[in-house]
């Protein structure tokens, strides 16, 4: 048999295809495009071997893959295309209408944020998360103090009422502060704590006060443990609300100091805390202000301590629980609190952080 010349170099080593063609439908189009395409990357990837023919004899085979090739073209054209590795980019987010960008630091809020709170957002912009209550808090916990100075004096019995007052706002604060709200739960545990310590100092007397304040203090501690154990939900959360709920508790049961100690002391220590805590609102620097704050404490124990026979230790007094009222002012200051926090854990806070000191030097 002899060899049978070429007519024309064909780059896809195939047959010319006769002149009668089926019609091929939509899954052949795309067997024959997917062949198509394989056989010319390998072409562009290897050289032939053989010398290329002159371009008029290699144009009939070009044409006639040209045609076969077309109409799967036009069939992969009408077909979606997914990449899964590509995905769509996420729409950008809408800019916030409440932003306010001449402000020192954004509104204090009291929803707050799910997704990025207050304090984060304030350290991402490089801004301080402290926000100090201001000079109505301020007001509050004077009026408060001069409520507990002056019914001190009188009996034990009317230092309860400002010192109930003083507990409810100590328990919802705190958790408002450590952003567990509504925690209806552990408020009123917290509060019925500091209910059961004033019962217990009215009926044992002063003399009994250490036993009357320890003893509810151990029980609530040892009660909220077991309604934290017995919660469903997951360890982290249960952990949080144990802490919070037992530091809480802890706080106003502590308040009943101002029951156990001498009353000449609670007037001393509950009118510098107002002396200082008022001082400490004014418009100065945070280190003048401090010192501005303690001075002030200071002269106020003075003066009422000369009124009420204490002297000299009047100033101890009074300096003490003002050093005291300022690190309670200083918790509740911190984290970005809200309006609410302000006027709650913000009027509290300094009193209560006082009440062991004054019962302690008493």
């Amino acid at each position: 048999m002899t060899n049978q010349p070429y007519e024309g170099y064909d780059p896809y080593q195939q047959q010319p295809q006769p002149q009668q063609q089926p019609q091929w439908g939509y899954d052949e189009q795309q067997y024959a495009t997917q062949q198509w395409q394989g056989q010319t990357w390998e072409t562009q990837t290897h050289a032939p071997v053989q010398a290329a023919p002159p371009a008029s004899a290699a144009e009939p085979a070009y044409t006639a893959r040209q045609q076969y090739a077309q109409p799967s073209a036009q069939a992969q054209a009408q077909q979606p295309t997914y990449t899964p590795s590509s995905p769509a980019p996420a729409p950008a987010p809408a800019p916030s209408s409440s932003a306010e960008p001449d402000a020192g630091y954004g509104p204090a809020t009291l929803a707050g944020n799910a997704r990025v709170t207050d304090a984060q957002r304030a350290r991402i912009e490089g801004r301080s998360p402290v926000i100090e209550p201001g000079m109505q808090p301020a007001l509050l916990t004077a009026l408060l103090g001069l409520l507990l100075a002056a019914t001190a004096p009188l009996s034990s019995y009317a230092l309860v009422v400002p010192l109930v007052i003083l507990q409810a706002v100590t328990a919802a604060g705190w958790f408002r502060l450590n952003g567990m709200w509504p925690a209806r739960q552990g408020i009123a545990l917290a509060f019925l704590g500091g209910l059961a310590a004033d019962v217990a100092v009215l009926v044992a007397g002063r003399d009994q006060a250490p036993a009357a304040i320890l003893g509810p203090l151990g029980i609530w501690v040892l009660l909220t443990l077991v309604l934290q154990l017995r919660s469903h939900a997951d360890p982290d959360t249960r952990m949080y609300g144990l802490m919070a709920t037992v530091a809480s508790s802890a706080l106003t049961i502590i308040a009943t100091g101002y029951l156990g100690a001498d009353p000449d002391a609670v007037s001393v220590g509950a009118a510098a805390v107002a002396v200082a805590v008022l001082a400490r609102a004014l418009p100065l620097p945070t280190p003048a202000s401090v010192v501005v704050s303690l001075l002030a404490a200071t002269g106020a124990g003075i003066a009422v301590g000369g009124m009420t026979g204490l002297g000299t230790t009047g100033a101890l007094i009074g300096a003490a629980a003002a050093a005291c009222a300022l690190i309670g002012h200083r918790v509740a200051s911190y984290d970005y609190p809200s309006r609410f926090v302000h006027f709650t854990a913000g009027v509290a806070l300094p009193l209560t952080a006082a009440a062991p000191l004054v019962w302690v030097l008493h």
